[in-house]
Parts: C-alpha cells; sequence; structure tokens
C-alpha cells in the first residue's frame, strides 16, 4: 500500500499500519444497512468465522481493518455486494 504524504496520512491501527476505511465508516455503513440500533447489537453479539470467531467490536479492539471487518459482517449476513459501498448520499 502506497504511503500518504507527511500531515496527510490515511488513518492507523494500533500497530501503525495504514487502514483502508475509518471507523466513523465503518459506523455509518453499519447504521445504514442495519439500524442505528441493530447494528450496535450485531457489532456486539454476531460471531463471525471470517473474523476468527470474534465478534465485530472484538475484532476492531483487536485492531483488524474496518473495511475487512464490514466485508466480513457483509458475508455472514448475505448484504448483496451492491450495497457493501453503502447507499449514495447526494452531495450538498
Amino acid at each position: 500500500m502506497e504511503r500518504a504524504p507527511q500531515g496527510m496520512r490515511a488513518p492507523s491501527n494500533r500497530n501503525g499500519r495504514e487502514l483502508d476505511m475509518r471507523l466513523s465508516d465503518f459506523w455509518r455503513l453499519m447504521d445504514d444497512e442495519f439500524g442505528e440500533r441493530y447494528s450496535r447489537t450485531l457489532a456486539r453479539d454476531l460471531v463471525v468465522d471470517q473474523l476468527g470467531d470474534r465478534t465485530a467490536s472484538e475484532a476492531l479492539s483487536a485492531g483488524l481493518d474496518p473495511k475487512a471487518v464490514w466485508e466480513a459482517v457483509c458475508r455472514a449476513q448475505d448484504v448483496p455486494r451492491d450495497r457493501w459501498l453503502g447507499r449514495d448520499v447526494k452531495p450538498r
């Protein structure tokens, strides 16, 4: 992965690895797809084998890239691929 210039760094996990998605984007996608309340329940309770038999919350706490966690949740919940990027938001 190509590094961003100094001062414009991509977000990183606690191991210093650059992430493909911000945590806030992960939660926006979860909320848009599953609803604000259910997304938190799903992240806390759904154990996903693709995340090493962890929940999304546990995987994020362990430093996994939010994009990888989001995609694993999508697979586990049979979210159609055309919704993995989230809903279209019209520019202001």
